[in-house]
């Protein structure tokens, strides 16, 4: 669970970023969740973006990507995702304490 203070450190790192995945009018699915959590072994950091043709809750698609990748919402502001997870291998983001 990360802190207040580690989320708002993330989340001036993710500012600069621009979405790599979008989530479409097929929702959240098991090969989106694959690729996420791929791609967030690598940078850690990624933002999602949820396009308008999406008729789901957008709250409920950033806590689906959320628990299938295994990472944390660190924002969700509009219709863009900010999801963190630890690398394993790749670790860049020193998270403050």
């Amino acid at each position: 669970m990360l802190t207040g203070k580690q989320k708002r450190h993330l989340r001036s790192l993710a500012h600069h970023l621009t979405p790599i995945f979008q989530v479409g009018k097929g929702g959240v699915n098991e090969n989106l969740i694959r690729q996420i959590e791929e791609t967030l072994e690598v940078r850690e950091l990624l933002k999602v973006s949820i396009l308008n043709n999406n008729d789901d809750d957008k709250d409920e698609v950033a806590r689906e990507l959320a628990e299938g990748a295994g990472a944390e919402l660190v924002q969700l502001i509009g219709k863009t995702v900010v999801l963190y997870k630890e690398s394993k291998e790749n670790k860049r983001i020193e998270l403050p304490r």
